[in-house]
């Protein structure tokens, strides 16, 4: 019989946060990303281990949002891969055609890996682009809402009951 591994809390909770962080990346507008971390990415020694290229991403969607699975169409993305000095191995994945953003999430993704300088890029880039995140989902759900139209039916009283 084989036994299965499984992940303990920490590794769960370790995850959990890594994946929150690469989510923010990835969704992230390269003029912000570059603003805030290009500082901390500068002259960090590293290697590539995928350069940044382009391709295309399956998106799926489900019904309803509960419902069957269904293909919703293809995304562009670039994506890269990067290993620190140190080993630390980074990955960037973002929602564009920019080599640039993809590369500065893979170093950005490695420096927060890294115990000493976690809480520093947490502050100063991951946690002011999920405001800036914020900020736009806020404003396009106003957008939204201000052409939102309310349909209505009025009964004739000439009906027979």
């Amino acid at each position: 019989m084989m036994a299965f591994k499984t992940e303990t809390d920490a590794e769960q909770r370790a995850t959990s946060r890594r994946a929150d962080w690469f989510g923010i990346l990835s969704r992230s507008h390269a003029g912000e990303l570059d603003a805030l971390a290009a500082d901390a990415a500068d002259g960090v020694a590293f290697e590539w281990l995928r350069r940044p290229h382009v391709g295309l991403v399956m998106v799926r969607g489900r019904a309803g949002g509960t419902g069957q699975v269904f293909n919703l169409g293809e995304m562009t993305v670039a994506r890269a891969s990067v290993r620190l000095a140190d080993g630390t191995v980074g990955h960037g994945y973002v929602q564009s055609r920019d080599k640039r953003q993809a590369e500065l999430a893979a170093i950005v993704d490695a420096l927060l890996l890294q115990e000493h300088r976690h809480d520093e890029i947490m502050a100063k880039v991951i946690e002011p682009l999920r405001q800036k995140e914020q900020t736009r989902r806020i404003e396009k759900s106003r957008k939204a809402a201000s052409t939102k139209v309310e349909f209505f039916t009025m009964v004739r009283g000439e009906n027979p009951a």
